[in-house]
């Protein structure tokens, strides 16, 4: 398996269980005046990676990978996007961010919306966060604000996406 796709798939693996005791994201941002209810959407999906470049140097490693998902249950959908990463020469220490389009249909709306990805590694310390691009919602998707969670089990990958539409 070639350096970026090991280290993406052990930045994904390591990030994505929430530690106990750790803080859930933030709640989603809401327009002043507006009413909206929190609401999830949960399922599986299927994610397939591909390295695109290597830049090794001294200190650390830069690569690139093409980032395709397929998302199953509430969210029936589709991603697209792109994922750098950083490996370091100490064991445990990596970093990658990703940004990718979902387009498809949310609990049967349809439309699309941006995702933007954190993951940290340092040691033992595991911090990951995926937030909606604030303004990035199209269709009936328009205004969708929230944050997703990703959990690997089993070697299946589990999404739970909190989520806030504006009022109808």
């Amino acid at each position: 398996m070639p350096v970026p796709r090991l280290l993406a798939v052990t930045l994904l693996a390591s990030l994505a269980f929430t530690p106990a005791g750790a803080k859930p994201p933030s709640a989603p941002l809401t327009a002043i005046g507006a009413t909206a209810m929190t609401q999830h959407a949960r399922g599986p999906f299927d994610v397939k990676l591909v390295p695109q470049d290597e830049d090794a140097g001294p200190g650390s490693t830069l690569g690139r990978l093409s980032l395709d998902k397929v998302f199953h249950g509430d969210l029936d959908a589709t991603g697209k996007g792109q994922m750098l990463t950083a490996g370091t020469d100490t064991p445990g220490s990596a970093v990658y961010v990703a940004i990718e389009r979902v387009t498809g249909t949310l609990h049967g709306k349809a439309g699309s919306f941006a995702l933007v990805h954190k993951g940290l590694m340092r040691g033992a310390d595991r911090q990951l966060t995926v937030e909606i691009v604030p303004d990035s919602g199209t269709g009936a998707l328009k205004g969708i604000s929230g944050s997703l969670a990703i959990e690997i089990t089993g070697g299946k990958h589990l999404y739970d996406l909190t989520y806030t539409l504006p009022a109808q």
